[in-house]
């Protein structure tokens, strides 16, 4: 169904949340893997209910010719307490990601955020945004871990996210002022974009030279209004529906998609949804997205 000139995916979180557990926790591998066939999608991203081992992992996508293009990576470098550790893992997330003929590996910092920082404790409510001393460690580390990925023939994306330290325009303009352009790429999400505070598409113009990576994925305005005036943190706010698929939401993608075309982008991009599947069907959702973006192409943006 794709008729994108650069290579569509979907990721698994469309069937099975993983920042809000509860999301599709029924949901088998098989029943993910199977919509991604009879959507006639080709790459996916690891998910919590794929199997762990390669060869079974192996097995389950090529019966169905499925390529896992990426996984998710916590880090925690900003703290210099967690660098060593955490390029120790960051080499093992690429030994893996390679023996599954991945391209790419999806990062983030954990640091400072309510829900991913393992330092932080259930009573705070606000993200720690960075010290000047912090950006500048963080940064390190990230070269470092972009020099590891990049030994694997991998490259280092890193996912701009909400409720983390990078998350505003101004967060992924500094983390991209201070990265090795040669060792850290950016992961463009149009979700996590509007989320965030920009506009998705003067980030995609302004970065697009660092982009190897793409989330596409839509924003229920009135819902992101409501959850804030409720102060909901970023959880609540996924927990509340703030997320769905393009031509869903409020993201106009028609310049979105013909800049990525005018400009010649050859990588993946990912389908994405992120809400709850018993309300929103994940395999209809990604089938009316796939309708709506593939009928945006040749539209004057």
């Amino acid at each position: 169904m794709n008729k994108l000139p650069f290579q569509l995916g979907i990721h698994p979180i469309n069937w099975v949340g993983e920042d809000v557990k509860e999301h599709g926790d029924d949901t088998t591998c098989e029943q993910i893997l199977d919509d991604i066939q009879r959507l006639g999608l080709t790459g996916t991203e690891m998910g919590r209910k794929y199997p762990t081992d390669p060869a079974a992992l192996r097995e389950e996508l090529g019966k169905r010719n499925i390529r896992l293009v990426s996984q998710w990576k916590s880090v925690l470098l900003s703290d210099p307490a967690y660098r060593q550790s955490e390029l120790d893992s960051y080499r093992r997330h690429a030994e893996f990601l390679q023996s599954m003929g991945s391209t790419v590996i999806s990062t983030a910092e954990v640091g400072g955020s309510l829900h991913f920082d393992p330092r932080r404790t259930p009573h705070e409510k606000e993200v720690l945004r960075l010290s000047e001393s912090e950006w500048h460690i963080l940064a390190e580390g990230l070269n470092e871990a972009g020099a590891i990925a990049r030994e694997y023939g991998l490259k280092l994306t890193y996912h701009h996210h909400g409720g983390t330290v990078v998350e505003q325009p101004d967060e992924i303009d500094r983390l991209m002022e201070l990265t090795d352009p040669s060792l850290v790429y950016l992961l463009y999400d149009t979700g996590h974009a509007y989320y965030g505070g920009a506009d998705p598409l003067a980030l995609l113009r302004k970065h697009y030279d660092r982009i190897a990576y793409i989330h596409l994925k839509d924003i229920r305005p009135d819902v992101l209004d409501e959850a804030r005036a409720a102060q909901s943190d970023f959880v609540g706010c996924i927990r509340r529906g703030v997320f769905t698929v393009p031509g869903d939401g409020c993201i106009d993608f028609a310049p979105i998609l013909q800049e990525l075309i005018d400009r010649g982008y050859d990588g993946w991009a990912m389908l994405e949804g992120e809400q709850d599947p018993a309300i929103h069907n994940p395999y209809e959702y990604a089938k009316r997205s796939l309708l709506y973006m593939n009928s945006l192409i040749g539209q004057p943006s």
